[in-house]
């Protein structure tokens, strides 16, 4: 076994409001994928402290602890030097409380909250140059920088953005709240009803649709080593997913069909491609500009010519991944590259636990 333990957080508490936005609560709070975590690392020797003295293999809460305050405190007490955090996190979440006194797996709180509003992300990625989804903000009223509903024709048209188009939440998680819509009735309606349902907040985005492949990037830190053992001093990206047999245009949620049964990862010679590693290129460097400290995911369409554009940046993409009974399929998009590259689901793990973090203290 290795001698500093490790324990896996899982989702406990409700994410906040954040600026009228709210990102929703996974159900289960991420506990499979944390199990899924930390068992993989521990039957490849990893030192890993588990709520429960003698985890069920089937039980996804006896191997990870809550992201609360008594949750972090039970960790850390039971021995843990080093906090995975496969949870989302936000300013004032009580990991920050322990960032100088332990090592984290995962990102910093404050560039998480930033950066999981999907639309201020990719603006200011679109202003450092990078190709970007065309968007706009929308709501049952205007305000500065916000379309009102009345209005949506007018500022599709002032943009020069034809339809179909897409809406989505703000702080929406996978393809929770999604829509395409066809023309400017649909596009009402929909917006009407996720606005007046208010599960994500008051306001969405509408994104241009993009109608050719989709691709997904994991992009990792710069600790982090590369399939072949080498290091680079910056961060890099796993082979791109091509994700297929989208719903009315929208890959569907994994809870609903499984990753790996529309999702397969492109082959050596489409690595090749100018259009592939400028999309490539591209992803590493949104990942820089986010200070990504752990795996992050970055969703990409071609457009009508064929050049890809990023449109979706996650800071905390889905874990999951099989050895737990009855997670044979479970491979996350993360982990079906990683296979692709040469690694196995826990080489992808040990990779991102090789790069912790902690943070200095202020003097």
């Amino acid at each position: 076994m290795t001698p500093e333990p490790v324990a896996v957080l899982h989702q406990a508490l409700l994410p906040p409001l954040i600026d009228g936005l709210r990102k929703e609560a996974k159900p289960g709070g991420y506990s499979d994928g944390g199990a899924d975590i930390a068992h993989a690392l521990r039957m490849a020797g990893v030192n890993v402290v588990t709520p429960e003295q003698f985890p069920d293999v089937r039980k996804a809460l006896d191997w990870v602890f809550p992201d609360t305050i008594n949750g972090i405190r039970a960790a850390t007490d039971a021995g843990a030097s080093t906090l995975w955090a496969n949870t989302v996190l936000f300013v004032g979440h009580p990991l920050e409380a322990v960032l100088e006194d332990v090592d984290i797996v995962g990102q910093l709180p404050a560039a998480m909250h930033a950066y999981d509003d999907k639309f201020e992300t990719n603006q200011m990625l679109a202003e450092a140059g990078l190709p970007m989804a065309r968007s706009f903000l929308l709501s049952g009223t205007a305000r500065e920088r916000v379309c009102a509903l009345k209005d949506v024709e007018q500022e599709c048209a002032a943009r020069g953005m034809d339809f179909p188009l897409m809406i989505k939440p703000v702080r929406g998680r996978g393809s929770q709240g999604v829509t395409l819509v066809a023309n400017i009735g649909q596009l009402r309606r929909a917006a009407a009803a996720l606005i007046e349902a208010a599960t994500f907040g008051d306001m969405l985005m509408v994104e241009e649709y993009l109608d050719g492949d989709e691709m997904t990037v994991t992009v990792m830190p710069p600790a982090s080593p590369r399939p072949d053992g080498s290091h680079v001093q910056s961060h890099w990206a796993l082979r791109p997913v091509h994700r297929f047999d989208q719903r009315n245009g929208v890959a569907p949620y994994n809870g609903d069909v499984l990753v790996t049964a529309n999702s397969a990862a492109i082959d050596e010679e489409r690595l090749r491609e100018p259009t592939i590693v400028s999309m490539m290129e591209s992803c590493v460097a949104a990942g820089a500009l986010v200070d990504a400290r752990a795996a992050i995911r970055i969703d990409c369409r071609a457009d009508r010519h064929g050049s890809f554009k990023l449109f979706d940046l996650n800071m905390k993409p889905n874990m999951t991944g099989p050895g737990r009974p009855g997670r044979d399929d479970q491979d996350c998009l993360s982990a079906i590259a990683a296979r692709a590259d040469g690694w196995s689901y826990v080489d992808m793990l040990q990779a991102m636990l090789s790069a912790k973090w902690r943070q200095h203290a202020h003097r």
